[in-house]
């Protein structure tokens, strides 16, 4: 009796398992399903009408086979991080873990931004007639900028500002502004402050992750953090810079929730002051108050609450002094959003083709890790309730929290087109998904991430 005991207890998860990895294939191909649906009906709005607003629909991006210097050097760190990142994963101590994560995600962008070349890949990317640096020479007067701010939101009056700028609050274009006033001026140090910020993002993650669940479900997400197709878009994008900033505050917040760190009120204090400088790069990342919550709701504490909100009202108060209403600007940006493509671009394909571009910036894997986040939430929900949820459930419910502010974006009809790159804040919370697959295949898995990357990058010329 008891050897076949043992047996059914080897056996029955082989078979789940097996089960498990024919359901994951299954979801990874509905996504692909999901994307040639979107590209096929995609194209054929565009030919009909020509209201999408988008070259190569879903994507803003248009077809272009290239080779540049990062062709050869993106296959290299890609094969590099699928022989290597498992095992790496699994074995080095957590504090040299870290620093390796954060080289090989910076390797991993650059390459891929140089797959465009060093001009058109990094150092004139922020330097379009539609980014931040077109506006520098205008805050000469911070102050006056500032004051004067809603004034230009609007097309039509003289003056109005670069598309980028008109569609952030001002700390967005202010950040910029001081790499310039530092000496730090030009696309090129824009482009590398967007991708040396923007990778810390993964770390904050991998933190994140390891207080609110366990260190070994950290250590298994961390390859997939690393090789994610998002990173097309997180090269010299400003969301990348927004997405680490918004990260940062979710693990500083998860930190003191959790009291693993030296000073929690200290880690409380700087997530709410992240939090709030997070809502002056973007409006629409005050969503990220979702993710946040779960943090609070995983570790059933209240406790940071007061010091956050404290640190949160600093930007808040330092904005509207210096004469900056941000609810006012809010409601310009939505009037001028319909003035223009935003106004044009069709509701009923965006609101299910949005999620094609998050699949192919998610890629594959996350894909799969999402059907079994998915599966998990009942469970997850009720262990919480009764303060027994397990590593992997507590991992579900922080990436459930981030696929609702992905939806409540989604349906806000605000984000009609560009989310492969809008949405990097929340999608990097997905990604930890992938940690739920099993072990054999998580190879196979992460090739296939990088292959999504290599692919769109080599074959498409991505917009912004």
């Amino acid at each position: 009796m008891k050897t076949k005991d043992r047996t059914e207890r080897r056996t029955e998860p082989e078979s789940d398992r097996r089960s498990g990895h024919r359901l994951d294939l299954a979801a990874a191909a509905a996504g692909v399903l999901l994307v040639l649906a979107a590209v096929l009906v995609g194209r054929a709005v565009k030919d009909f009408d020509r209201v999408l607003y988008v070259h190569w629909p879903p994507l803003l991006a248009t077809w272009y086979p290239h080779i540049g210097p990062g062709t050869a050097a993106a296959p290299a760190v890609a094969v590099a991080v699928v022989a290597y990142g498992p095992v790496l994963a699994d074995r080095l101590r957590w504090r040299a873990l870290l620093p390796i994560c954060w080289g090989a995600s910076l390797a991993w962008v650059f390459s891929l931004a140089l797959i465009d070349g060093w001009g058109r890949g990094i150092a004139e990317r922020l330097t379009t007639k539609h980014e931040y640096l077109r506006a520098i020479g205008r805050f000469d007067d911070i102050g006056a900028a500032l004051r004067g701010f809603n004034d230009h939101i609007l097309i039509g009056p003289p003056g109005n500002w670069p598309t980028h700028v008109a569609g952030h609050p001002p700390g967005a274009t202010l950040t910029f502004v001081l790499l310039d006033r530092i000496g730090l001026g030009g696309g090129a140090w824009a482009g590398v402050w967007c991708v040396v910020t923007g990778t810390t993002a993964a770390l904050a993650a991998l933190v994140a992750v390891r207080v609110l669940a366990d260190e070994r479900t950290a250590r298994r997400a961390a390859p997939f953090l690393v090789l994610a197709p998002v990173a097309v878009w997180a090269g010299t994008s400003a969301d990348g810079y927004f997405a680490a900033v918004a990260a940062w505050s979710v693990a500083l917040l998860a930190l003191a929730a959790t009291g693993k760190v030296r000073s929690p009120a200290a880690a409380a204090l700087g997530a709410g002051l992240l939090y709030g400088l997070t809502c002056y790069l973007s409006y629409g990342l005050a969503l990220v108050a979702l993710p946040l919550l779960a943090v609070l709701l995983i570790a059933r504490t209240a406790r940071p609450v007061p010091l956050f909100v404290l640190g949160a009202l600093a930007a808040p108060v330092a904005f509207t002094l210096a004469g900056f209403d941000w609810w006012e600007a809010y409601h310009l940006l939505v009037e001028r959003y319909y003035q223009a493509a935003g106004g044009f671009r069709p509701y009923w394909y965006w609101v299910w083709a949005n999620l094609a571009c998050t699949v192919i910036a998610v890629g594959p894997a996350t894909v799969a890790g999402l059907r079994r986040s998915a599966a998990a939430v009942p469970g997850a929900v009720g262990a919480l309730r009764t303060e027994t949820a397990a590593a992997p459930q507590r991992l579900v419910l922080l990436v459930l929290a981030a696929f609702l502010a992905l939806l409540a974006a989604d349906l806000s009809g605000m984000s009609k087109a560009e989310t492969e790159r809008i949405w990097q804040p929340f999608m990097l919370w997905l990604l930890p998904a992938a940690a739920l697959l099993p072990t054999p295949g998580r190879r196979g898995w992460l090739a296939a991430q990088a292959a999504v990357a290599l692919l769109v990058n080599s074959l498409l010329w991505t917009g912004w």
